[in-house]
C-alpha cells in the first residue's frame, strides 16, 4: 500500500473576514484540480495575540495563509523568515510554513495589483492618490513607486510627509491626481452604502478609480466614478493573481 498523503490546511488570516472570496476560490480551485487532501478555512481572529495559539494547533497540517485587513503588518514579528520584497514593503499577505517547521512572510498583493493596473494605465495617468495608510497600502505606493507614478496617500490624521488629509483634495488636486486607489476598508460589504469622502463632483473621464475592495463588485466608490466617466476597476482581478501568486509560493 503506498504511503497515505498528508493532509495541507490553507487560510486566510482576518478580522471579521466573512466577506471574502478567499475561501470559496480555493475550494473551487482543489476541486477543479481534483486535490482531495486539502481545505482553506477562515481563521478569524478578533486579536493578533491568538496567532501563536492558532499555527500551534494546526501546525501539523498547516501548509499556507493568506493574510488581510488587519494584520497585514501585525502579523511580521510572529515569523521566522521575510522575504526581501515583503520586508521593503513592510505588509506581509502570504505565510508559507517550510519544510523545516519555519513561518515565512511573503507579499504577493505588489504582483496582484501591479499586473491588475497596468493595462488600464493611460498617458494622463501620471499621480495617484491612495486613500488609506493601512498594510494594503503600503503595496500599493510600492507598485506606484516601480512603474513610475508619483503617489500621495490620503488619510484621515495625516503625519507623514507624502500625507495629505482628506479636506485638501480640491479641485486642482484632483485635476493632477488622475488615479484614485481605495485601499481603505470603507464601503466593503455589508456596509455597501458607505464611501471614501473625496469630492466626486471634481472626477472627470480622464480619471481611473481603483478599489481594492470586490463584494459589492461595484461600489459606491466606483459608482460614482463611473458616473462621472472615469474608467473604473475593483478588486477581483488583484485578488484571483495574488492568490495563484500565493498558490506558486506554497508549492515551490
Amino acid at each position: 500500500m503506498g504511503e497515505k498523503k498528508k493532509y495541507k490546511r490553507y487560510g486566510l488570516l482576518g478580522k471579521d473576514i466573512g466577506y471574502s472570496f478567499s475561501r470559496g476560490y480555493f475550494t473551487e480551485k482543489f476541486e477543479a484540480l481534483k486535490i482531495k487532501n486539502s481545505e482553506y478555512v477562515n481563521f478569524d481572529l478578533s486579536t493578533i495575540e491568538d496567532f501563536d495559539v492558532l499555527v500551534e494547533n494546526n501546525k501539523s497540517e498547516l501548509h499556507g495563509m493568506n493574510v488581510t485587513i488587519p494584520y497585514k503588518e501585525a502579523v511580521i514579528p510572529y515569523l521566522d523568515k521575510i522575504d526581501k520584497t515583503a520586508r521593503k514593503i513592510g505588509a506581509v499577505n502570504t505565510i508559507k510554513f517550510t519544510k523545516r517547521g519555519l513561518l515565512k512572510g511573503y507579499n504577493t498583493d505588489v504582483f496582484g495589483f501591479e499586473n491588475s493596473l497596468k493595462p488600464l494605465l493611460e498617458e494622463q495617468h501620471t499621480h495617484a492618490l491612495i486613500l488609506g495608510t493601512g498594510g494594503a497600502s503600503k503595496a500599493i505606493s510600492f507598485s506606484l513607486k516601480r512603474l513610475g507614478i508619483k503617489y500621495k496617500f490620503v488619510s484621515r490624521t495625516p503625519l507623514k510627509k507624502k500625507e495629505i488629509a482628506y479636506k485638501e483634495l480640491t479641485e486642482r488636486v484632483l485635476k493632477k491626481y488622475t488615479i484614485i486607489i481605495n485601499s481603505s476598508p470603507v464601503g466593503t460589504f455589508p456596509t455597501v452604502h458607505l464611501k471614501p469622502q473625496i469630492p466626486y463632483q471634481f472626477i472627470t473621464d480622464r480619471h481611473l478609480l481603483f478599489d481594492l475592495i470586490y463584494n459589492p463588485a461595484l461600489t459606491s466608490f466606483l459608482k460614482e466614478g463611473e458616473e462621472k466617466g472615469a474608467q473604473i476597476k475593483n478588486g477581483l482581478q488583484m485578488l484571483e493573481l495574488q492568490a495563484e501568486e500565493s498558490w506558486r509560493i506554497w508549492n515551490h
